[in-house]
């Protein structure tokens, strides 16, 4: 059982609540049956407490994002100031695609999704995007669909990629503008990779649909969830969504607007192969998951190689070996990457570096 202190005033704005007082941040008809169910986490497995010296950890209740944009980084230096001479290792982390500037304090794990692993410290921490299980939601199912290694790998993707060059250069622009903003110290926001990533992902689907060596199986979509504007059609296109990565052996996960893939977390989810183009990501347990065995890893300098990467590594298993990947990819999921899943792994190896 962990035990936290929660170490300051939690505010009604749920964006920013740390994600791991979410599923006991609820209430009263929310049962623990329905949080194992949604979050993966029990009220058996954390013990809130009311004394700092009895806590495991220290809880950081809210987003660095919240504490910067509402003037309240005094209240978060002096929780950290408390938490260091209680000799208490602290719990934050920030929201958003892109990173915001903070101290690096040395007591501090900064939880997030997205960043360059290269420029950050090493308290910088990846953090899954928490996904609902699309077997449960949309299949209706506890288990996942297992697929027959064929000769020819079928790679799936459904979303939009944009290949206009006018537009990779507007990306460009607002990129290097956002940049200078941040170098001038006009904007809260840290520096991001000059990229056009709509560009970056229709340019791998590009070079895979050239190629005979893999099947495509790609679904285009012209705006975010094909337009979707009402229930019924955000219920057929998220179907159709999960329907691509289940009729598909590996599926495309090119980073977004932020440096991380929302899509690689829902791959693994389905029992399916990312295939992921590494802009230098901040990958969670990096240290412990053996991540180039369970994707297919294409670095961006050979991304115009991805489609060797996918059949070399698709000759390189057996039919065994490939349908028990789909199965550890998916059991990896509920085990490490839903929200009790990564919070129990990574606080349990933080407790034995203690």
């Amino acid at each position: 059982m962990i035990k936290l202190l929660v170490a300051g005033e939690v505010y009604p704005k749920r964006q920013h609540i740390f994600p791991l007082l979410k599923p006991f941040e609820k209430s009263g008809a929310f049962t623990d049956a329905q949080r194992m169910s949604l979050y993966n986490i029990s009220e058996n497995d954390v013990h809130f407490v009311e004394v700092m010296q009895d806590a495991d950890f220290v809880l950081l209740p809210m987003s660095w994002n919240f504490y910067r944009s509402e003037n309240k980084m005094a209240t978060a230096k002096q929780i950290l100031a408390q938490a260091n001479t209680a000799n208490k290792k602290v719990l934050s982390f920030m929201v958003g695609d892109f990173g915001i500037d903070i101290p690096d304090f040395e007591n501090v794990i900064v939880f997030r999704h997205s960043g360059n692993r290269a420029w950050l410290p090493e308290t910088h921490v990846g953090m899954p995007a928490f996904v609902e299980d699309p077997m449960q939601k949309i299949f209706k199912t506890e288990g996942y669909f297992n697929r027959a290694h064929n000769q020819t790998p079928v790679v799936g993707f459904c979303g939009q990629a944009n290949a206009s060059m006018l537009n990779a250069a507007k990306e460009l622009l607002h990129t290097a503008a956002r940049n200078v903003r941040s170098k001038l110290g006009m904007s809260r926001g840290q520096a991001q990779q000059l990229l056009s990533t709509s560009y970056l992902r229709a340019a791998i689907l590009r070079t895979l649909e050239k190629t005979s060596i893999v099947t495509t199986n790609f679904i285009y979509r012209k705006q975010y969830r094909a337009g979707a504007t009402t229930p019924e059609m955000r219920a057929k296109t998220t179907r159709e969504f999960y329907e691509n990565m289940r009729d598909s052996d590996y599926v495309v996960c090119v980073r977004g607007a932020g440096n991380f893939s929302v899509r690689f977390y829902e791959t693994l989810a389905m029992g399916r192969i990312p295939v992921f183009v590494n802009t230098d990501c901040l990958l969670p347990l990096a240290e412990t998951i053996p991540w180039k065995k369970q994707v297919v890893w294409v670095d961006y300098k050979d991304r115009n190689r991805v489609g060797e990467k996918v059949a070399a590594f698709h000759e390189s298993l057996s039919a065994q070996q490939f349908e028990d990947l789909l199965a550890e990819n998916r059991a990896l999921w509920k085990e490490k990457l839903t929200l009790g899943g990564f919070f129990q792994s990574v606080l349990s190896s933080e407790s034995n570096r203690k």
